[in-house]
């Protein structure tokens, strides 16, 4: 039997490279990829098929549908929160009627193949909405249904497409001629901040953690734009592509939800920055907290409790701070950046 065809939209992006290094190594799938832009070079090869297109042209997700059974879709396509603050409405088409393009298909195949086509779908903190900075340090590991109330454009995005994955897993046209049809299988997992070695920050309002330290390797000074104290979780990126492959794995009888927290790491801005001026000694770190975004992070929780993912199907994260950094950070960093020559003054 042939492999089963995995579908990758949003290729190019953070997480997206990476887990086509990850499918790739593995060698289970067989990886077909949509993104707005043509997949970089080095990454064609791991794929069987790569298209460069919008989710939001149906024509064109109907058009890969016919041409492979579709089995698994991780759909890491979106317009991050800070672009999002800036232009709502397209976050709302891209995020939410992107999502639900890709649900038809995906539940369209379902049909087609008589059996549920599982989607995996990449949720964030930013769903939450602490009221208070007391109100955050007093409510410390949040669990998944609690202050789900967020306050981006973005949070809204995702915690609504959470909803609509559980609808279209659980009660898709109920009261329809299709309903016994065969349903999609969602599975949902709320990332905290995420740092990679890999790819340089696209503008998360969770990016102040990463963008720390790629400026430290370019011998670049970094303006902070949260206080010292903002603290959220965070999760070095083999971790989350490593959690999505598990999820993807685990056997549905034994998941108790359709979304989960996962988390590794809880430190604030200041951890973080001492930590690179460690590592980069010459590091030239600042704090100049711009109102909205620290707001933002200040309406995110200090830490997300993922019990209900290593009860149900395991999750242990291997990178804890020190480990993520002094293993994986700071020498995939400092060798990304060997070879660059060091920026002209005053470069920012």
């Amino acid at each position: 039997m042939s492999k089963p065809v995995v579908l990758v939209t949003g290729a190019n992006g953070e997480i997206g490279r990476t887990l086509l290094q990850r499918l790739h190594a593995e060698g289970r799938y067989r990886v077909v990829t949509v993104d707005l832009t043509p997949l970089a070079e080095k990454y064609r090869s791991l794929c069987l098929e790569t298209y460069a297109g919008n989710i939001m042209d149906r024509y064109l997700l109907d058009q890969i549908a016919a041409h492979h059974d579709i089995e698994v879709v991780f759909h890491l396509a979106a317009l991050l929160s800070t672009r999002g603050e800036r232009d709502p409405e397209l976050a709302h088409q891209v995020n939410v009627e992107g999502t639900l393009h890709l649900l038809r298909m995906a539940q369209n195949q379902s049909g087609r193949l008589g059996r549920p086509v599982r989607f995996l779908f990449p949720s964030s903190i930013a769903v939450y909405g602490m009221p208070s900075i007391q109100e955050k340090a007093k409510a410390g590991r949040v669990r998944e249904e609690d202050w789900n109330v967020p306050i981006t454009m973005y949070g809204c995005n995702k915690l609504y497409c959470e909803h609509l994955g559980r609808y279209f897993t659980r009660y898709f046209r109920q009261l329809g001629a299709l309903a016994t049809a065969a349903r999609l299988d969602f599975r949902s997992l709320r990332f905290p901040g995420l740092i990679s070695a890999e790819t340089v920050p696209t503008g998360g309002t969770s990016d102040f953690g990463p963008e720390m330290l790629h400026a430290a390797a370019r011998k670049q000074p970094y303006e902070c734009f949260v206080g010292p104290e903002a603290k959220i979780p965070f999760m070095a990126m083999p971790d989350a592509v490593s959690a999505l492959v598990r999820l993807l794995e685990a056997d549905r009888a034994k998941l108790t939800d359709t979304v989960y927290n996962v988390s590794a790491f809880s430190v604030s801005a200041a951890e973080i920055a001492e930590r690179v001026r460690a590592s980069f000694p010459g590091a030239q770190i600042s704090f100049a907290p711009d109102a909205v975004r620290s707001k933002i992070v200040d309406s995110w929780p200090e830490d997300m409790d993922d019990t209900r993912a290593r009860n149900d199907w395991g999750y242990a994260p291997a990178f804890d701070f020190e480990r993520a950094f002094d293993e994986y950070l700071i020498p995939t960093i400092r060798e990304r950046y060997n070879s660059v020559p060091p920026p002209s003054a005053g470069a920012r």
